[in-house]
């Protein structure tokens, strides 16, 4: 039963994909708004929440480990394997405004994680915790990006209203029934991807640790991968690219945010290592961005490869 809950996943996820970026890229269109901004907001915060939801519900069961990890874990394979795959399918116009304030917002998540766990370090304790008044402050910066993105949707919308040349509204309760519908079950197949895959890797004698550290942070990310892919090959590269930059900051700022409200979580030396991987990942991005304002093929395969170099890393680490 587990390969066919897998297969069953797996169909819901690239056929909610469909729904989901068809619907969302028409809800733009009618809100007079760019599709990089629905990527950044709609699409992001949609395909996130299996984030949000197994590293909240990690937070409550105690599992520090877990929901960071799971973070982490998933911003390192959107960063590397999913634009890198959504590249090498179709090249990724980078918008000089998510050059020069979305991905720096994003480096800018990474380094406040970082320095924020860093108690020995800085401030002398006897360990690292992610505390309650570190969650607040993860929340304010996720405060202060939903204002910066309403404002620049306000100025967006305002430009698009000007525009005389825009075609009709599409029906809007078709395209908010395809959104819902295809986030729904994007959601619903990514959970029966990760439960019957961790069941088939079980069986086969990988460790619980390993399999939360590969499959349980890879599967928490495939609607991000299935969603850009989709995406791109549907030609809405603003809603790949935006997708990803988005849902990054969503993670650290509101995922990690709202978890060690509800439960400050202890921070075990070795993720360090994975925390530096990601900044130094996400400046990557930045440089390759800043070529041409574009991700082509060459720098895709750059991504990918880095990310099968790490998860062969994590595999000796554990």
């Amino acid at each position: 039963m587990a390969y066919l809950f897998l297969l069953i996943g797996f169909a819901l996820l690239i056929k909610g994909a469909d729904f989901f970026v068809d619907g969302a890229s028409k809800i733009a269109g009618n809100l007079k708004v760019s599709p990089l901004l629905i990527g950044l907001t709609i699409v992001a915060f949609g395909t996130s929440s299996p984030e949000a939801t197994v590293s909240i519900l990690a937070a409550l069961d105690g599992s520090a480990g877990v929901a960071l990890g799971n973070v982490i874990g998933s911003n390192i394979f959107n960063i590397t394997l999913v634009i890198g795959v959504t590249a090498l399918i179709a090249p990724l116009a980078v918008e000089n405004e998510t050059v020069r304030k979305e991905i720096p917002f994003t480096l800018l998540a990474g380094v406040a994680l970082f320095i924020l766990m860093s108690d020995t370090a800085l401030q002398a304790l006897s360990e690292n915790v992610i505390t309650r008044s570190d969650g607040f402050v993860f929340l304010l910066f996720f405060t202060v990006f939903l204002y910066y993105i309403f404002e620049v949707a306000r100025r967006n919308r305002a430009a698009q209203l000007n525009d005389k040349t825009n075609a009709p509204a599409a029906p809007w309760t078709k395209n908010i029934l395809l959104t819902v519908g295809g986030l729904a079950a994007i959601i619903f197949g990514g959970d029966l991807v990760v439960d019957s895959a961790t069941e088939i890797a079980l069986s086969f004698g990988m460790s619980e640790t390993l399999v939360g550290l590969t499959i349980v942070a890879i599967g928490t990310s495939l609607p991000e991968l299935i969603t850009s892919i989709t995406a791109a090959v549907k030609k809405e590269t603003d809603i790949a690219i935006g997708n990803i930059v988005g849902s990054n900051i969503f993670n650290i700022f509101f995922v990690l945010g709202a978890a060690s409200v509800i439960s400050p979580l202890a921070v075990e030396s070795k993720i360090f290592m994975d925390i530096s991987l990601m900044i130094i990942l996400t400046l990557l991005l930045l440089v390759f961005s800043r070529t041409n304002f574009r991700i082509g093929r060459r720098e895709g395969g750059v991504l990918a490869a880095a990310y099968i170099i790490y998860l062969i890393y994590i595999i000796l680490r554990n």
